[in-house]
């Protein structure tokens, strides 16, 4: 009876465990969204929200480290139980950085709306809604233990960092052809870069889920697409300048 006690505990533990970990994942994923609601569509009423949630996440990445603590300090877990563990750790630290990266567009956003010459942050709009959907699959995955969607999730990132070369030249191009732009671009070369790193962070999860199904990280390494640090771009010559 004490045996059966002792496992009917462990497992009400691991899916408490499992629970708050995707309750981080699903709060980040609705940060994202009202962050980006804050800064494409001007919904500023959203950004205390936003700053409100990313407590809430750090709240529960610390009882994640919590209960991991106690799982494996009294139940001493094996094989896949023990993987679970790591894994949760793992995926609780990044959702917390999502958080904080959401937390981080939501208040530049403010400083866009009082800019006199708005920057065009409908620009923003592709690679938001594409790493909201990595975000929401890649719980989802954790839930189900579904390494396919996780590798699915995993596949998509280099897709965003394409985006962000393209969003990172395009940006440039608006302040090199128009100096009044130069201020609301660079918060929204800022928010690109928060975004991009997100979809990093919804990647590493994946490859957690991975890990924490099949015992093994990915064996190829992951492509990065982000080639903004080698662009280079130069101004137009004037046909009316000489």
């Amino acid at each position: 009876m004490a045996i059966g006690h002792t496992v009917a505990a462990f497992d009400a533990e691991m899916r408490e465990l499992q629970a708050t970990v995707e309750s981080m994942g699903r709060i980040a994923e609705r940060q994202l969204e009202m962050a980006l609601k804050v800064v494409i569509d001007g919904e500023l009423q959203l950004a205390d929200q936003v700053v409100a949630g990313d407590a809430e996440i750090d709240q529960l990445e610390h009882r994640v480290q919590m209960m991991a603590v106690r799982l494996l300090a009294l139940r001493q877990p094996m094989a896949r139980d023990l993987r679970e563990v790591v894994a949760s750790l793992k995926i609780a630290g990044n959702m917390e950085r999502i958080g904080d990266f959401a937390r981080g567009i939501a208040r530049r956003a403010a400083v866009l709306a009082d800019l006199p010459t708005p920057p065009p942050v409908r620009s923003l709009t592709w690679m938001g809604q594409s790493v909201v959907t990595m975000v929401r699959d890649v719980t989802t995955a954790y839930v189900k233990q579904d390494p396919d969607l996780a590798m699915a999730v995993r596949n998509r990132d280099g897709e965003v960092d394409a985006a962000y070369t393209a969003l990172f030249r395009e940006l440039l191009t608006y302040m090199m052809e128009s100096p009044q732009q130069i201020g609301g671009c660079t918060h929204l070369l800022f928010m690109a870069k928060a975004i991009e790193r997100i979809g990093d962070h919804a990647t590493n999860v994946a490859e957690n889920v991975c890990f924490l199904v099949k015992g093994a990280l990915p064996g190829e390494e992951r492509i990065k697409q982000d080639l903004s640090s080698f662009t280079v771009l130069t101004r137009k010559e004037d046909p009316n300048e000489g």
